[in-house]
């Protein structure tokens, strides 16, 4: 059963390739470039409104995941969430993004605030439906710091560290990430299912 990552986003695409062992082809490989849209109001809905159009496109042959993240801070009553990658508004850039929740930071006065980072990955395939989270949580600062990672990475302070995510390797990034937990209950799922 082929894997296929439901989703665009090259920075996310890389994390998968890293962290699955397995050959992850992004759906764009096979079906081109195309919109889908994220209508949902949790990461779960998103995630799979993704997975089940890409599978209803390819068929049975294929195991389809994707997944739907965001950053979530308290102080602003949970925004950006679900949200997270169009808070700027529509085909804006991760930058325009970052910065306008650093700028939604100082208006509160604040330097640093708790924040947390939530990934639901969605599994569709022949045999069902299937979804897993994984948060990560600590502070977000008032100023970016950091090249690596992508969208909010760089405010992102991972809690009893001392760098943004944007300053972090990206082996320790795997370890620690909201993604990387919920992989890592998405592996025993998906392995399961390419093997019955």
């Amino acid at each position: 059963m082929k894997l296929v990552l439901a989703t665009g986003n090259k920075g996310k695409l890389r994390e998968f390739k890293q962290m699955c062992q397995d050959e992850v082809v992004p759906f764009s490989d096979l079906l081109g470039e195309f919109e889908i849209v994220e209508d949902g109001d949790t990461f779960a809905a998103n995630a799979l409104i993704k997975a089940r159009t890409i599978y209803e496109k390819l068929g049975e042959e294929y195991l389809v995941i994707s997944d739907d993240s965001g950053i979530s801070l308290p102080v602003l009553d949970g925004a950006p969430g679900i949200y997270s990658a169009r808070y700027a508004g529509v085909g804006v850039t991760d930058k325009d993004n970052l910065y306008k929740l650093i700028e939604a930071v100082k208006e509160k006065g604040l330097k640093s605030t708790p924040a947390y980072y939530t990934a639901a990955i969605a599994i569709v395939s022949k045999y069902g439906e299937y979804v897993v989270h994984g948060w990560m949580h600590g502070d977000v600062i008032d100023e970016p710091r950091g090249e690596k990672g992508f969208g909010y990475d760089p405010m992102f302070i991972p809690s009893g560290m001392e760098l943004t995510l944007g300053e972090l390797e990206d082996g320790v990034k795997s370890k620690i990430s909201h993604r990387g937990k919920a992989l890592e209950l998405a592996k025993p799922i998906i392995n399961m299912l390419r093997n019955k």
